[in-house]
């Protein structure tokens, strides 16, 4: 009898001693098989852009499609969820970004805690917003703007890509440094808000760069300001809204996550390969063009830039009183 157990108790260790070989081994493989990238917006907006930008690289370096997957809804939280709930193989990504931190507070109840449940891997992008209208609007700058809504009070509309992204929380810190009052139009991204905003739907709003630019150098909307301390090299006549609104900051980021537990030594190869892909002189002057600043780090360097962030944003979001249950 104790024979046996013994027997079977070396099969044990044996057998948990080969998993433990077997990581890095099966890491230098990874990956040998398509890999799932979700996200938690439509298709169009600046996660998006960024992601498949990115993704194309990885497909085309590593030799397995990098499939990406849009799930739009709840500000994020499907999306999150569903990586979340996948296995911890590094063979479903998540698109993480500034909405984490930020739904951290904004959303009372959450399925999930992000800092507890993702893993994050590394960098990607950092970007401003920029405060934008239709030029049927007559707001030449931000100036103009806080007096005719002032003068237009309940009558003007702001869109964002969805509640608790940086669209939605820098109008509100907007709306409560400055006093004027808009309505809230949330989409499931801004790829849908931009379209309602060039139809003259929609006056006004805070959209990410990277997805307006090529509307604002077609004229199709009018930039009033960047939301960064300093002014953008992609557009640098236009001022930043701090200039109008002293201490008004708002810096867009968006990186790569996986389920916690997912092995060291696939964090690790994946961290690499986006560094890579961020260093390549073909995405840096694609990136540029978009107004987006790579965000080369560490997988250690982010899991103190997303715990500063939640707590950044947090007072962000307390701050300008905005909650979504």
């Amino acid at each position: 009898m104790f024979g046996g157990r013994g027997l079977q108790g070396r099969l044990i260790a044996g057998l948990a001693a080969l998993a433990l070989l077997g990581g890095p081994a099966a890491a230098q493989d990874y990956p040998n098989r398509p890999v799932r990238w979700i996200l938690g917006f439509a298709a169009g907006g600046p996660t998006d852009i960024v992601v498949r930008i990115i993704g194309q690289y990885l497909s085309e370096k590593l030799g397995q499609q990098f499939v990406i997957e849009n799930r739009p809804g709840a500000g994020g939280n499907l999306a999150t969820q569903a990586v979340v709930t996948s296995p911890p193989d590094g063979y479903t990504l998540l698109a993480i970004a500034h909405v984490h931190a930020i739904n951290a507070t904004l959303y009372r109840q959450l399925p999930y805690n992000f800092i507890r449940d993702i893993e994050p891997v590394a960098g990607m992008v950092q970007m401003p917003n920029v405060m934008e209208v239709h030029p049927s609007v007559p707001a030449k700058s931000v100036a103009e703007f806080i007096a005719y809504a002032k003068a237009n009070e309940g009558k003007l509309s702001y869109a964002s890509a969805g509640n608790g992204t940086s669209a939605h929380l820098a109008t509100e810190l907007f709306k409560a440094m400055t006093g004027v009052q808009l309505l809230h139009v949330s989409y499931r991204g801004s790829g849908p808000a931009l379209v309602d905003i060039m139809s003259g739907r929609i006056q006004v709003m805070f959209d990410t760069l990277s997805s307006s630019i090529p509307h604002i150098r077609d004229g199709k909307l009018r930039a009033l300001g960047v939301t960064t301390a300093k002014r953008s090299d992609a557009l640098p006549d236009v001022p930043t809204v701090a200039d109008t609104v002293p201490g008004f900051e708002v810096t867009a980021w968006f990186g790569v996550g996986v389920p916690k537990a997912t092995p060291v030594a696939v964090v690790e190869r994946l961290n690499r390969e986006v560094n890579a892909a961020l260093a390549d002189p073909k995405i840096k002057a694609r990136f540029a063009e978009l107004g987006a600043i790579p965000f080369v780090a560490t997988p250690a360097d982010m899991v103190k830039h997303v715990a500063l962030e939640t707590e950044k944003w947090g007072k962000a979001v307390r701050f300008s009183g905005a909650t979504v249950d």
